[in-house]
Protein backbone atom coordinates (compact mmCIF):
# COMPACT_ATOMS: atom_id res chain seq x y z
CA UNK A 1 0.00 0.00 0.00
CA UNK A 2 1.37 3.59 -1.20
CA UNK A 3 0.42 6.02 1.43
CA UNK A 4 1.94 10.03 1.59
CA UNK A 5 1.89 12.36 4.43
CA UNK A 6 1.71 15.93 4.22
CA UNK A 7 2.42 17.72 7.79
CA UNK A 8 4.19 18.08 10.33
CA UNK A 9 8.10 16.86 8.84
CA UNK A 10 9.11 15.14 12.26
CA UNK A 11 6.21 12.98 13.17
CA UNK A 12 6.03 11.91 9.72
CA UNK A 13 9.51 10.57 10.04
CA UNK A 14 8.31 9.05 13.25
CA UNK A 15 5.83 7.45 11.79
CA UNK A 16 7.79 5.80 8.79
CA UNK A 17 10.30 4.39 10.75
CA UNK A 18 6.93 2.91 13.12
CA UNK A 19 5.56 1.47 9.74
CA UNK A 20 8.35 -0.09 8.68
CA UNK A 21 9.17 -2.11 11.58
CA UNK A 22 5.35 -2.71 12.19
CA UNK A 23 3.78 -2.52 8.87
CA UNK A 24 6.70 -3.15 6.29
CA UNK A 25 3.93 -3.54 3.45
CA UNK A 26 2.77 -0.23 3.69
CA UNK A 27 4.79 2.44 2.33
CA UNK A 28 4.62 5.60 3.62
CA UNK A 29 6.20 8.72 1.35
CA UNK A 30 6.86 11.87 2.94
CA UNK A 31 5.98 15.34 1.51
CA UNK A 32 7.22 16.26 -1.08
CA UNK A 33 8.79 12.65 -1.69
CA UNK A 34 5.46 11.97 -3.50
CA UNK A 35 6.88 8.67 -5.08
CA UNK A 36 4.61 7.25 -8.31
CA UNK A 37 1.34 10.00 -7.97
CA UNK A 38 -0.37 7.10 -9.57
CA UNK A 39 0.05 4.46 -6.75
CA UNK A 40 -1.22 6.55 -4.24
CA UNK A 41 -3.95 5.22 -2.12
CA UNK A 42 -4.40 7.64 0.82
CA UNK A 43 -3.33 10.99 1.80
CA UNK A 44 -2.96 12.32 5.58
CA UNK A 45 -3.07 15.41 5.84
CA UNK A 46 -3.98 18.82 7.93
CA UNK A 47 -4.40 20.80 4.49
CA UNK A 48 -4.08 18.89 1.34
CA UNK A 49 -2.81 19.49 -1.72
CA UNK A 50 -4.19 22.00 -4.77
CA UNK A 51 -5.85 19.64 -7.71
CA UNK A 52 -5.71 16.66 -5.31
CA UNK A 53 -7.70 14.32 -7.60
CA UNK A 54 -5.83 15.68 -10.61
CA UNK A 55 -2.46 14.59 -9.01
CA UNK A 56 -3.95 11.58 -7.60
CA UNK A 57 -6.18 9.68 -9.37
CA UNK A 58 -6.27 6.46 -7.81
CA UNK A 59 -7.06 8.28 -4.11
CA UNK A 60 -8.87 6.04 -2.23
CA UNK A 61 -9.55 8.20 0.83
CA UNK A 62 -8.27 11.51 2.97
CA UNK A 63 -7.21 11.37 6.24
CA UNK A 64 -6.75 14.26 8.80
CA UNK A 65 -3.66 14.14 11.34
CA UNK A 66 -5.84 15.93 13.68
CA UNK A 67 -9.01 15.16 15.71
CA UNK A 68 -11.32 17.44 13.46
CA UNK A 69 -11.88 17.42 9.77
CA UNK A 70 -13.40 20.71 9.33
CA UNK A 71 -10.10 22.45 7.73
CA UNK A 72 -11.04 20.44 4.91
CA UNK A 73 -12.77 22.38 1.91
CA UNK A 74 -15.28 19.30 1.73
CA UNK A 75 -17.10 20.99 -1.49
CA UNK A 76 -13.79 20.92 -3.21
CA UNK A 77 -13.58 16.92 -2.67
CA UNK A 78 -15.18 14.72 -4.88
CA UNK A 79 -18.44 13.36 -3.26
CA UNK A 80 -17.37 9.62 -2.98
CA UNK A 81 -14.11 10.03 -1.37
CA UNK A 82 -13.97 9.07 2.14
CA UNK A 83 -12.71 11.23 4.49
CA UNK A 84 -11.80 10.55 7.87
CA UNK A 85 -10.55 12.18 11.14
CA UNK A 86 -7.95 11.01 14.06
CA UNK A 87 -9.45 9.49 16.67
CA UNK A 88 -6.56 8.45 19.22
CA UNK A 89 -6.36 8.02 22.80
CA UNK A 90 -3.39 10.61 23.24
CA UNK A 91 -5.89 13.59 21.14
CA UNK A 92 -8.09 11.94 23.73
CA UNK A 93 -6.63 11.61 26.82
CA UNK A 94 -5.07 15.72 25.62
CA UNK A 95 -8.61 17.09 25.65
CA UNK A 96 -9.72 15.01 28.88
CA UNK A 97 -6.53 17.22 30.81
CA UNK A 98 -6.83 20.40 29.48
CA UNK A 99 -10.79 20.52 29.73
CA UNK A 100 -10.03 19.53 33.39
CA UNK A 101 -7.24 21.86 34.36
CA UNK A 102 -9.10 24.87 32.73
CA UNK A 103 -12.81 24.06 34.43
CA UNK A 104 -10.77 23.42 37.93
CA UNK A 105 -9.02 26.22 37.39
CA UNK A 106 -12.21 28.76 37.20
CA UNK A 107 -13.92 26.62 39.86
CA UNK A 108 -10.95 27.36 42.57
CA UNK A 109 -11.08 31.09 41.37
CA UNK A 110 -7.33 30.80 39.26
CA UNK A 111 -8.10 32.99 37.18
CA UNK A 112 -8.92 35.87 39.58
CA UNK A 113 -5.76 34.64 41.82
CA UNK A 114 -3.44 35.06 39.41
CA UNK A 115 -4.33 39.02 38.49
CA UNK A 116 -4.11 39.16 42.28
CA UNK A 117 -0.62 37.83 42.28
CA UNK A 118 0.10 40.53 39.35
CA UNK A 119 -1.22 43.21 41.75
CA UNK A 120 0.39 41.48 44.77
CA UNK A 121 -3.05 41.54 46.04
CA UNK A 122 -3.13 38.77 48.92
CA UNK A 123 -7.17 38.14 49.19
CA UNK A 124 -8.54 34.72 49.64
CA UNK A 125 -12.16 33.98 48.54
CA UNK A 126 -14.42 31.56 49.58
CA UNK A 127 -14.81 28.18 48.08
CA UNK A 128 -17.99 26.51 46.03
CA UNK A 129 -18.26 22.68 46.39
CA UNK A 130 -18.09 21.30 43.60
CA UNK A 131 -21.19 19.54 43.52
CA UNK A 132 -22.89 23.32 43.63
CA UNK A 133 -21.07 24.29 40.49
CA UNK A 134 -23.10 23.24 37.50
CA UNK A 135 -20.80 22.69 34.21
CA UNK A 136 -21.83 22.32 30.86
CA UNK A 137 -20.25 20.25 27.54
CA UNK A 138 -21.63 21.16 24.20
CA UNK A 139 -20.73 18.55 22.08
CA UNK A 140 -20.81 15.00 23.27
CA UNK A 141 -18.49 13.10 20.68
CA UNK A 142 -15.79 10.56 21.98
CA UNK A 143 -14.19 13.95 23.10
CA UNK A 144 -17.23 15.45 25.12
CA UNK A 145 -17.87 11.95 26.58
CA UNK A 146 -14.36 11.33 27.63
CA UNK A 147 -14.11 14.87 29.30
CA UNK A 148 -18.04 14.35 31.11
CA UNK A 149 -16.74 11.08 32.63
CA UNK A 150 -13.98 13.16 34.45
CA UNK A 151 -15.94 15.77 35.40
CA UNK A 152 -18.44 13.53 36.15
CA UNK A 153 -15.94 11.65 38.59
CA UNK A 154 -14.81 15.11 40.34
CA UNK A 155 -18.17 15.49 42.00
CA UNK A 156 -19.79 18.38 39.53
CA UNK A 157 -23.34 18.58 38.51
CA UNK A 158 -22.83 17.90 34.58
CA UNK A 159 -25.19 18.70 31.63
CA UNK A 160 -24.44 17.67 28.04
CA UNK A 161 -25.42 18.91 24.99
CA UNK A 162 -25.52 17.83 21.56
CA UNK A 163 -27.57 17.76 17.97
CA UNK A 164 -29.23 14.93 18.51
CA UNK A 165 -30.30 13.22 21.40
CA UNK A 166 -27.49 11.21 23.70
CA UNK A 167 -27.96 9.19 27.09
CA UNK A 168 -24.61 9.14 29.32
CA UNK A 169 -24.56 8.09 33.00
CA UNK A 170 -24.62 10.87 35.80
CA UNK A 171 -24.93 13.66 32.76
CA UNK A 172 -28.17 15.76 31.97
CA UNK A 173 -28.03 15.46 28.51
CA UNK A 174 -30.03 17.91 26.35
CA UNK A 175 -30.35 18.11 22.20
CA UNK A 176 -31.70 20.37 19.82
CA UNK A 177 -32.17 24.10 19.11
CA UNK A 178 -35.24 23.32 21.22
CA UNK A 179 -33.13 22.10 24.38
CA UNK A 180 -30.13 24.77 23.64
CA UNK A 181 -31.75 27.43 26.09
CA UNK A 182 -32.33 24.77 29.52
CA UNK A 183 -29.08 23.60 28.81
CA UNK A 184 -27.50 27.07 28.88
CA UNK A 185 -29.00 28.32 31.78
CA UNK A 186 -28.11 25.64 33.84
CA UNK A 187 -24.65 26.08 32.80
CA UNK A 188 -22.03 27.91 35.40
CA UNK A 189 -19.46 26.98 33.51
CA UNK A 190 -19.90 26.16 29.56
CA UNK A 191 -17.44 24.23 27.56
CA UNK A 192 -17.29 24.24 24.11
CA UNK A 193 -16.28 21.26 22.34
CA UNK A 194 -18.38 21.76 19.13
CA UNK A 195 -17.02 20.22 15.42
CA UNK A 196 -16.97 23.59 13.24
CA UNK A 197 -20.32 23.44 10.84
CA UNK A 198 -22.55 25.93 9.41
CA UNK A 199 -24.88 25.53 12.52
CA UNK A 200 -21.39 26.38 15.07
CA UNK A 201 -19.97 29.13 13.42
CA UNK A 202 -20.22 32.11 15.47
CA UNK A 203 -22.68 30.18 17.41
CA UNK A 204 -20.44 31.25 20.62
CA UNK A 205 -21.92 34.81 20.37
CA UNK A 206 -24.05 37.73 22.73
CA UNK A 207 -27.39 35.97 22.20
CA UNK A 208 -25.54 32.28 23.46
CA UNK A 209 -24.14 34.52 26.82
CA UNK A 210 -27.45 36.46 27.52
CA UNK A 211 -28.50 32.45 27.97
CA UNK A 212 -26.30 31.82 30.83
CA UNK A 213 -26.82 32.50 34.45
CA UNK A 214 -24.79 35.93 35.65
CA UNK A 215 -21.09 35.38 36.00
CA UNK A 216 -20.94 32.30 34.59
CA UNK A 217 -17.70 31.15 32.23
CA UNK A 218 -16.81 30.06 28.83
CA UNK A 219 -14.24 27.40 27.99
CA UNK A 220 -13.86 27.67 24.30
CA UNK A 221 -11.67 24.38 23.05
CA UNK A 222 -13.92 23.42 19.92
CA UNK A 223 -12.77 25.40 16.82
CA UNK A 224 -11.70 29.83 16.57
CA UNK A 225 -14.31 30.60 13.98
CA UNK A 226 -17.19 29.31 16.49
CA UNK A 227 -16.47 32.32 18.53
CA UNK A 228 -17.62 36.29 18.46
CA UNK A 229 -14.21 38.04 20.12
CA UNK A 230 -16.08 41.22 20.42
CA UNK A 231 -19.33 40.01 22.03
CA UNK A 232 -17.17 37.49 24.18
CA UNK A 233 -14.81 40.93 25.44
CA UNK A 234 -18.34 42.83 25.93
CA UNK A 235 -19.60 39.96 28.15
CA UNK A 236 -16.79 39.93 30.37
CA UNK A 237 -16.32 43.71 30.58
CA UNK A 238 -20.10 44.05 31.84
CA UNK A 239 -19.83 41.11 34.18
CA UNK A 240 -22.63 38.95 32.09
CA UNK A 241 -19.42 36.43 32.04
CA UNK A 242 -16.77 36.22 35.16
CA UNK A 243 -14.12 34.22 33.10
CA UNK A 244 -13.16 32.69 29.81
CA UNK A 245 -10.36 30.36 29.12
CA UNK A 246 -9.86 30.05 25.44
CA UNK A 247 -7.67 27.44 23.39
CA UNK A 248 -8.61 28.42 19.37
CA UNK A 249 -9.30 31.63 17.99
CA UNK A 250 -9.63 32.73 14.57
CA UNK A 251 -7.18 33.86 13.33
CA UNK A 252 -4.36 32.05 14.83
CA UNK A 253 -2.38 33.15 15.94
CA UNK A 254 -3.36 36.35 17.31
CA UNK A 255 -2.23 39.61 16.46
CA UNK A 256 -0.31 41.17 19.30
CA UNK A 257 -2.63 44.03 19.71
CA UNK A 258 -5.25 41.69 20.29
CA UNK A 259 -7.39 42.22 24.10
CA UNK A 260 -7.34 38.50 24.73
CA UNK A 261 -3.49 38.52 25.33
CA UNK A 262 -3.90 41.21 28.36
CA UNK A 263 -7.51 41.01 29.79
CA UNK A 264 -7.85 40.22 32.97
CA UNK A 265 -10.52 37.43 33.06
CA UNK A 266 -9.03 35.60 30.29
CA UNK A 267 -6.45 32.62 30.19
CA UNK A 268 -5.32 32.02 26.75
CA UNK A 269 -3.29 29.17 25.34
CA UNK A 270 -1.66 28.59 21.81
CA UNK A 271 -4.18 25.80 20.23
CA UNK A 272 -2.46 23.15 22.71
CA UNK A 273 -5.43 21.01 24.20
CA UNK A 274 -5.31 18.39 22.39
CA UNK A 275 -2.44 17.28 20.49
CA UNK A 276 -1.74 13.96 18.59
CA UNK A 277 0.72 11.67 20.18
CA UNK A 278 3.19 9.57 17.83
CA UNK A 279 2.82 6.14 18.80
CA UNK A 280 -0.80 5.89 19.74
CA UNK A 281 -1.38 7.80 16.66
CA UNK A 282 0.69 6.22 14.23
CA UNK A 283 -1.11 3.12 16.16
CA UNK A 284 -4.84 3.76 15.42
CA UNK A 285 -3.60 4.96 11.42
CA UNK A 286 -2.70 1.32 11.35
CA UNK A 287 -5.73 -0.22 12.49
CA UNK A 288 -7.86 2.50 10.19
CA UNK A 289 -5.49 1.02 6.70
CA UNK A 290 -6.05 -2.65 7.77
CA UNK A 291 -9.64 -1.87 8.19
CA UNK A 292 -9.68 -0.18 4.98
CA UNK A 293 -7.88 -3.38 3.13
CA UNK A 294 -10.29 -5.72 5.14
CA UNK A 295 -13.31 -3.84 3.20
CA UNK A 296 -14.37 -2.61 7.33
CA UNK A 297 -15.77 1.29 7.34
CA UNK A 298 -12.75 3.07 9.02
CA UNK A 299 -12.74 4.51 12.35
CA UNK A 300 -13.78 8.51 12.00
CA UNK A 301 -15.11 8.41 8.70
CA UNK A 302 -17.13 11.96 8.34
CA UNK A 303 -20.57 12.15 7.36
CA UNK A 304 -20.51 14.52 4.45
CA UNK A 305 -24.57 15.94 5.34
CA UNK A 306 -23.12 16.94 8.85
CA UNK A 307 -19.80 17.93 8.31
CA UNK A 308 -18.24 16.22 11.34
Amino acid sequence: MHILYKSDPRRGALWQQWLAQHAPDIHLHLWPDIGDPLAVEMLIAWQPPEKLMATFPNLQALLSVGAGADQFDLAALPPDLPVVRMIEPGLTQGMVEYVTFAVLGIHRDMVRYLQQQREASWQAHSVTPAAARRVGVMGLGELGQAALRQLVSLGFDCAGWSRTSRQLDGVRCFHGAAQLGDFLACCDILVCLLPLTAETRGLLNRDLFAQLPPGAALVQAGRGAQLNHADLLAALDSGRLGAAVIDVTDPEPLPPSHPFWRHPAVWLTPHIASQTQNESAVAALLENLRRYQRGEPMIGLIDRARGY
